[in-house]
This record gives structure tokens, sequence and C-alpha cells, in this order.
């Protein structure tokens, strides 16, 4: 019985495995059943003992996927007490990860639209990046308000608007500053705003 379990296990693995090497070489959107059958050695009702849908197989490819390539930390920055060190460390590892994984984030988002299945677990990365980028907008104190830094800071976490600077041949260092001086731009223009309704405040009370 035992040796039954392990090979069920080494069976499931196997398919897990080969859902993640097609989605990464071809993408989701052409990622079916009888694929990841041929490519994992099995029949397609095989892949349907384990998995009763694309749905399953795709959430345990996501998931062992993301075990293999784990995002970037929070932790590895939240002591920092300067707001924009804080920043650009954690844009940083954003931008080192997806350099480390382009393919795989690139086909993924290209057929998020067309694969249902795709969609929540994609969702579930969309939150995170939110969350980290909403905790750093949060360092800044009542500044992080503002809305167009927390707008800029959404922006420049995403996968999209890594890829965009770097198919324009952007290296990390350029990119990095680059997204920086936008974060001081807008938090430069807030201050900007500020003082103008503050001087009409004064016309307004002479």
């Amino acid at each position: 019985m035992r040796k039954r379990a392990e090979s069920k296990e080494e069976t499931r693995q196997r398919i897990v495995e080969a859902t993640m090497q097609l989605h990464e070489e071809v993408g989701p959107r052409a990622t079916t059943i009888s694929a990841i059958a041929d490519r994992a050695g099995v029949q397609r009702l095989t892949v349907y003992r384990h998995f009763p849908d694309e749905t399953a197989v795709f959430k345990a490819c996501t998931s062992h996927w993301l075990e293999l390539n784990p995002p970037p930390d929070p932790a590895d920055w939240s002591d920092m007490e300067a707001p924009l060190e804080r920043v650009r460390t954690a844009v940083a590892a954003f931008y080192g990860y997806y350099a480390k994984t382009r393919r795989m984030w690139s086909v993924s988002f290209r057929d998020v639209e067309d694969v249902p299945a795709l969609q929540e677990p994609m969702a579930d990365v969309a939150e995170f990046v939110t969350t980290v980028a909403d905790d750093l907008t949060k360092a800044f104190g009542p500044d992080g308000a503002e809305p167009r830094t927390r707008a800029t800071i959404r922006h420049i976490l995403q996968f999209p608007t890594w890829s965009e600077l770097d198919d324009q041949g952007l290296d990390q260092a350029a990119k990095l500053d680059l997204v920086m001086a936008w974060i001081s731009g807008a938090r430069d223009l807030s201050e900007e705003n500020d003082v103008r309704r503050a001087g009409k405040l004064n016309s307004v009370a002479q």
C-alpha cells in the first residue's frame, strides 16, 4: 500500500511538472489536458483521476511553481525606516525576481483573459502586489495618502511595468533610477499643490 501511495504521488507530481513546463513553453492557453498527459507519459484519464478539471491542475501547477519561485518577502525591507530606501529595496527585489521568471509571467499575463482557470491565481498575485505597494505607501505617513504617490508605487511594482522598461533596454540600475524619479515627482507635485492651496486660502482670508 505504501508503494502504491508513493507511485500515485509520483504520478501526480509528474502531471504537475508537465503542466508547469507546458505553461512556460507554450502558455496556459495552449496547454490542453491531452498535452499534459503526453508530456507526463500518462493517459488523459489518469490526469482526471488526480485532478477533476483544468482549474484543479492549473492551481496545483501555480502552487508548485510559486514554491520553486517564491516572490520577494516584504520582511526583507519592513525594518527600514527611510521610506524611499524601503521602496527602492522592494522594487529592486521585485525587478530581480521578474528578470529571473520573465517567461512564465509573460505568458500568464498574455493568456489570463482567455483562460478562466488562470484568473483566480493571477488575481491572488495581483492582490499580493497591491498589498505590498500599499504597505510601502504607508511608510510615507500622511504623505502616503496622496493618490499620486499611491498610484505610482502600485504601478512600478507591476510585472508589465518592469517588462516594458526591460523591452526598452534599461538595465536594473536604470530602471530603479527612473521609477524612483517617478515617485519623487509625484511627491513634489503633491507638495506644490499643497503650497498652492495654502496660498489660495491665505488670499481668501485677506
